[in-house]
């Protein structure tokens, strides 16, 4: 193994086990894509997590989602989904309104602001991403995603 980690944490003791040292492996990656993610999307005056809810918005097209509906598709849970909403419609990003069928129901949509956006981001994001994650091949990201798929299942 390279040790790479316990350089990059001043580490003089080795990890307890090679799980331990994957374990930290991945939420110092994580960290440090988040960052990254981080500084592309202030130039967009967004977060990571704005933007997550707007591509959502979009891919549900006209007949938008409920608050609990955009919760189950985000890729990193925000227990203030209701707040990050407001954010999102003060700036006219999106639109909200009470559901016709269940009036205790609130459905967001996209705004054409929200739309405009994300079509800025666009080509901008798939460079920054090609950069970003682009290095190791096609060949071990595909098995890196198969590596990290497992560790989700239950």
């Amino acid at each position: 193994m390279s040790g790479k980690l316990a350089a990059e944490l001043r580490q003089s003791r080795p990890f307890a086990s090679l799980e331990e040292e994957a374990l930290l492996n991945l939420a110092r990656t994580q960290e440090i894509l988040q960052q990254k993610q981080a500084e592309f999307f202030r130039e967009f005056h967004l977060t990571r997590i704005q933007y997550n809810v707007l591509r959502i918005l979009r891919g549900a097209g006209d007949e938008g989602l409920p608050c609990n509906g955009i919760a189950e598709r985000m890729v990193t849970a925000d227990p203030d989904i209701t707040r990050l909403l407001d954010r999102l419609e003060s700036r006219q990003w999106i639109l909200r309104e009470r559901s016709r069928h269940d009036r205790r129901v609130v459905v967001a949509r996209i705004a054409p602001a929200g739309v405009e956006l994300l079509a800025s981001i666009d080509q901008p994001l798939r460079d920054f991403i090609l950069r970003l994650m682009g290095r190791p091949g096609q060949e071990r990201l595909e098995q890196l995603i198969a590596i990290l798929e497992t560790l989700r299942e239950e």
